[in-house]
């Protein structure tokens, strides 16, 4: 094993994790998250020997892991499903995982795919608006508005949800 492995694999090893629970967000599926990852990663490691400034990587990766992902609501050719899981295919709630925290992955899956992401990086991943911009390669005013609408369809959603 080189030096270089080694190091792409202490950084995947230390990483993965956390960028499987913010493409879970993204996605709302398990299975399409540790996908994302994967490809994700892939492309970190092609370019692993050309980047220089290892201790800004997950910025890179985490920016790698939003356009991957509209990148793949993009594509012409891809169809995108919602289907529910079915019931042994998932993961078994735990004593933190309340129902309102349910509830909120549902309507967040329903958002929009660059609202979501706004929101994911901006509110779970607590970025500011600079940074969620640097990452979507967009300017900060697009960030604020998308923001807002994903805010405002999130509500709508929810209050929806109330309803029934």
């Amino acid at each position: 094993m080189t030096d270089r492995d080694a190091a792409f694999e202490a950084y995947f090893s230390a990483r993965s994790g956390a960028m499987r629970g913010t493409a879970f967000l993204l996605c709302g599926d398990w299975h399409r998250a540790e996908d994302l990852v994967q490809q994700t990663f892939t492309k970190i490691y092609l370019a692993w020997r050309r980047i220089e400034q290892r201790e800004s990587m997950d910025n890179y990766t985490r920016q790698t892991l939003v356009r991957t992902f509209l990148s793949e609501r993009r594509r012409a050719w891809f169809r995108h499903e919602s289907v529910g899981s079915p019931a042994g295919d998932r993961a078994a709630p735990s004593a933190e995982l309340t129902e309102e925290r349910l509830v909120l992955m549902e309507a967040l899956v329903k958002v929009p795919p660059k609202q979501r992401a706004v929101l994911v990086l901006r509110y779970w991943e607590d970025q500011s608006v600079e940074q969620t911009a640097a990452l979507l390669d967009c300017s900060t005013g697009n960030v604020k508005s998308q923001a807002a609408r994903g805010l405002a369809t999130l509500r709508g959603l929810l209050e929806g949800e109330k309803v029934r």
